[in-house]
């Protein structure tokens, strides 16, 4: 049955035009999910039996996603009463006290929500293998790592269980597995989605969340629906009106940069990508022009990224440290995780105000790109889905990161770069528009010889996704993704 649905905006209408019942959807995914997850490893919690209840009691006139069966993302996006594990052992009897804004807007689109999907621990990765729930895999190569963060919302897309997934991308975390697996995967605008009221500033705002879909009618009604002008969030944001998001597009100039911010010449693949991107996107009458070098200092931001993770990390432990009403250990969580935790304890407050006084930098900076460029267009990821054992780390490594507490604060910075340097090789032009609080987008643009999907990724000046989502309907429209 699940097959049958273009999308999650025709799941919607049959509901509507009473062609299929909620109950009737409800069961299909169940059915669905029960087949391929046990491959997979995608869902970590499941609520069937309150979603039947829920898909016979609720209202779902006037709803735009009608009786639209989902799992939330398993890190944050919290539902009351329901696991919120966040991929790490710490939380695996936990259950969330309050439902997210973000849940109850969802909700209130006529969403029914079935669980959640998987993450690695705290979200820390481009990959999705936390080891208390496994690694995700990618439907179309199950040797293959699904991405990350939001690995378990992008394999159910994808593999046919669900036609939109919810996610979070403080990184990457949408757009990169959106990449991997053939989906579309918009970063809105900071302040675009509704946040709170545990948390309204995640990650300094660097992290936001939206979802992993299949066609750009459904990221449009979507995010048309879910925006929100929202007073008490630090970071406001007047509303997209209706018109930006049916507006036909003009000749728009478009900045082709394939040098990645860090790192690596990205893949031959990833350069093919970027080539049929230039070449559809030429073809529908876009003006293209190449560049040869970063707008912003991609190392000195990545540095600055880092050094963030490491402080918001160390003040998430200290909550959980007053929650349980005692110190945190190494056999509490996955080695990374610690090092990131150790890494922020000694790390100088002037140096952070500095480090996030950069952002701002680098915003103004590309407010100033953008009054010559309408977008900017790069390859999402530098390389195809990774192996499941691709980032492992070396036994010399996990020492060093097991004795990171030893070492001076710019002594753990240097050893978390080199602890991701080779992950960051793989995704290295994600998380510039996180820190700049920029609109991006990855595209279904390309798939290898061996079939693996690599999106190209189109960032836009804040509050321009009406550009973003115009150039993917053009794109759509003219047979290009693939």
């Amino acid at each position: 049955m699940l097959e049958s649905f273009k999308d999650a905006s025709a799941m919607a209408e049959a509901v509507r035009q009473r062609k299929v019942s909620p109950k009737e959807l409800v069961q299909a995914t169940m059915r669905k999910a029960e087949q391929v997850n046990p491959v997979l490893r995608a869902i970590v919690s499941q609520r069937y039996e309150k979603a039947l209840v829920e898909a016979g009691q609720r209202d779902f006139s006037g709803k735009p996603f009608a009786g639209v069966p989902i799992f939330l993302k398993d890190l944050g996006q919290e539902q009351a009463g329901e696991p919120s594990t966040a991929g790490s052992r710490l939380f695996l009897h936990y259950r969330a006290q309050t439902t997210d804004n973000y849940v109850k807007a969802l909700e209130n689109l006529g969403f029914i929500i079935m669980g959640r999907t998987s993450t690695p621990e705290f979200g820390f990765k481009n990959i999705s293998d936390a080891q208390v729930h496994g690694s995700v895999c990618l439907p179309d190569d199950l040797t293959r790592n699904a991405g990350g963060s939001s690995g378990g919302a992008a394999a159910l897309v994808s593999s046919g269980v669900s036609p939109l997934a919810p996610a979070s991308d403080g990184g990457g975390s949408i757009r990169i597995p959106a990449s991997f697996n053939g989906l579309l995967g918009l970063k809105p605008t900071r302040g675009r989605i509704p946040v709170g009221p545990q948390s309204f500033r995640g990650w300094q705002g660097a992290s936001v969340s939206f979802a992993l879909t299949k066609t750009v009618r459904d990221t449009k009604r979507l995010l048309f629906h879910l925006q929100t002008c929202q007073m008490e969030s630090p970071f406001v944001l007047p509303k997209l009106p209706k018109t930006c998001f049916d507006a036909k597009l003009p000749p728009l100039r478009i900045a082709v940069l394939l040098e990645p911010p860090v790192g690596q010449a990205p893949s031959v693949e990833a350069q093919k990508a970027l080539q049929k991107a230039t070449e559809c996107l030429s073809a529908l009458g876009h003006q293209l022009i190449d560049l040869k070098q970063q707008p912003i200092d991609g190392l000195a931001a990545m540095q600055s990224y880092y050094l963030m993770n490491s402080v918001e990390t160390a003040a998430m432990f200290d909550s959980i440290e007053n929650h349980l009403q005692r110190p945190l250990t190494p056999s509490d969580m996955e080695v990374m995780t610690w090092a990131i935790y150790q890494s922020g304890q000694a790390i100088p407050a002037k140096v952070y105000s500095h480090a996030l006084a950069q952002w701002d930098q680098y915003s103004h900076q590309m407010a100033r790109f953008h009054e010559n460029y309408d977008l900017l267009l790069t390859p999402t990821v530098a390389q195809p889905a990774p192996k499941q054992d691709q980032f492992q780390l070396s036994d010399s490594m996990t020492n060093a990161l097991e004795q990171i507490g030893e070492l001076s604060w710019p002594q753990q910075q240097k050893l978390i770069w080199a602890m991701f340097e080779k992950s960051l090789s793989w995704t290295p032009y994600t998380q510039q528009a996180n820190l700049t609080g920029q609109p991006a987008i990855s595209l279904p643009l390309y798939r290898n010889e061996a079939g693996l999907a690599m999106g190209v990724q189109v960032t836009a000046a804040k509050g321009r996704e009406d550009l973003l989502l115009g150039l993917a309907q053009e794109l759509e429209n003219s047979g290009a993704f693939c």
